[in-house]
């Protein structure tokens, strides 16, 4: 596209929008001035972009509908071929529709992106590809990722639970969830912000992980924030999960989020380990809030003291942060957004590593149709963009040092332990909010189940949900928490329960 110079009368404008009051001599003096620095801009449009290869064929595949798409778990369906050999051989993967796969339409929940068409891979994509896996569509997210539950998506199809017709999937990743659980793939990526993994695996009764955070590159995947944004595995079991982050972990010299990455284990070595001998440290904090269901305390306090047949010691740990991390994640959560995600066009500035133009390009004329987002991105980026104008990120920054808090009272905690269990949430899945719900109803349905998730966004430590047994016919999450890059005794502790047990039966 050519640059178009800007006339006297609009540096004037912009002078005003930054606080200026410029005379017409003045504005026509700076653009005599900018004059080189356009020209510098013109020979940056000239060049090509910088971006990474597409190495397999793919035809961009169908928009699923009816029988073939039973509980809208899917948002396009595709078949795209890796490596002929490699460790995800045989497997098909669902990708959350935030996460770039080149000439396959991207929506990422979001009216203002519908039609929207990446060329490139994110690293995650490629990574599956290369390692053998076929890429089986796209799943179902919530508009721009900004829910808990699965009602937001601009299609009109909100994400209905397989366990239960009618009942959120959970979200962001609701599409990730709801097709793990009926059995379409039996692995899929998710991201998560604030428990976008987590929330839609435990009410699905299926394995998620948010990672360490870094321990995944985010690079080719729609961000949020820097500091919270996390991608990671969602699986039918921990085995599976365990083997999608093997293919996925690693630095892949792009993305700020890695800096320091330490070397990735064979997370799969550590399965067969047993849980004898682990110090397992039940989370005080993680019970008894006010929204919490009893027999999901219940439910996960019996899953815990199963470690001890399996030879490990159990132990209730207190750590008091916990109950404020909630608190803490939302000057981060919503001031965070509105600057990068709203205002920075979805990508920012300020961090090195790749930008998709492409949808820069497509997602910077969002203020034409904000009307269209819903209830819960509204009062978020509302609250997010008067606390930047009344005190300038204060708290943003007051946040982010408090969370160094929070995170060093887990490292204490887990220099006692070897993993932390608490409920990865108080409550089994909800009835899906109908679509002409009132806000406030509309906005509970989709924030309601946070308190246990966000803080480790936050903290970056690794989180891993699997099911650990059934309330009023709904799963039940088992959240672990483990040491940062640590991923590998989250694991090894998962993994003895989860074969100890039916817990469907529980």
């Amino acid at each position: 596209m050519a640059i178009k110079a800007p006339t006297t009368e609009q540096i004037v404008e912009v002078g005003a929008q930054l606080g200026m009051s410029l005379s017409e001599d003045e504005a026509s003096q700076y653009l005599a001035a900018m004059q080189p620095m356009l020209a510098g801009y013109g020979v940056v449009d000239s060049m090509a972009d910088e971006l990474p290869e597409v190495k397999y064929p793919r035809v961009p595949g169908h928009r699923p509908t009816g029988d073939e798409n039973p509980h809208n778990g899917w948002y396009w369906k595709t078949a795209i071929k890796g490596a002929a050999e490699g460790p995800l051989a045989g497997k098909r993967v669902g990708i959350k529709d935030n996460v770039c796969v080149a000439g396959v339409p991207m929506m990422n929940g979001a009216s203002v992106l519908e039609g929207y068409v990446p060329e490139v891979d994110a690293t995650v994509v490629s990574r599956i590809l290369d390692a053998g896996g076929e890429i089986a569509g796209k799943t179902a997210c919530e508009y721009l990722c900004f829910s808990g539950a699965s009602h937001t998506n601009a299609t009109g199809n909100p994400v209905h639970n397989p366990w239960k017709h009618g009942h959120t999937s959970g979200g962001s990743s609701s599409g990730s969830g709801a097709v793990v659980a009926a059995g379409d793939v039996e692995m899929a990526i998710g991201g998560d912000q604030g428990g976008s993994i987590r929330i839609p695996a435990s009410m699905c009764g299926i394995v998620g992980l948010k990672p360490t955070h870094g321990l995944v590159p985010y690079t080719g995947v729609m961000p949020i924030e820097l500091t919270i944004d996390h991608v990671g595995p969602m699986t039918d079991t921990v085995a599976n999960n365990a083997l999608l982050l093997e293919v996925i972990a690693g630095s892949d010299g792009l993305d700020p989020r890695q800096i320091g990455l330490p070397e990735s284990p064979s997370y799969t070595d550590a399965l067969g380990q047993g849980a004898e001998g682990l110090t397992i440290g039940v989370v005080t904090e993680g019970f008894g809030h006010p929204n919490s269901e009893p027999a999901v305390d219940e439910t996960v306090r019996a899953a815990a003291a199963r470690y001890e047949a399996l030879g490990a010691s159990v132990r209730e740990v207190s750590v008091p942060e916990h109950l404020v991390s909630g608190a803490v994640w939302t000057p981060i959560g919503l001031e965070g957004t509105v600057d990068f995600m709203i205002n920075g066009n979805g990508f920012g500035t300020n961090w090195k590593g790749l930008f998709v133009t492409s949808l820069i390009d497509r997602y910077a004329r969002w203020r034409e149709r904000a009307d269209e987002f819903p209830h819960t991105l509204k009062y978020a980026i509302l609250l997010g963009q008067y606390m930047l104008n009344q005190y300038g990120g204060r708290y943003y920054g007051k946040a982010q040092n408090i969370a160094r808090r929070i995170r060093a009272a887990y490292d204490r905690a887990l220099a006692d332990c070897d993993v932390l269990v608490m409920p990865t949430l108080p409550i089994v899945a909800t009835p899906l909010a109908p679509a002409d719900a009132p806000i406030d109803l509309y906005i509970q349905r989709a924030h309601e189940m946070l308190t246990n998730t966000a803080g480790h966004n936050i903290t970056g430590h690794p989180a891993l949900t699997i099911p650990c047994g059934l309330s009023d016919g709904l799963p039940v999450g088992l959240q672990l928490i483990g040491r940062h890059f640590d991923e590998a005794t989250v694991y090894r502790a998962a993994y003895a329960w989860e074969r100890s047990v039916d817990w469907k039966t529980l």
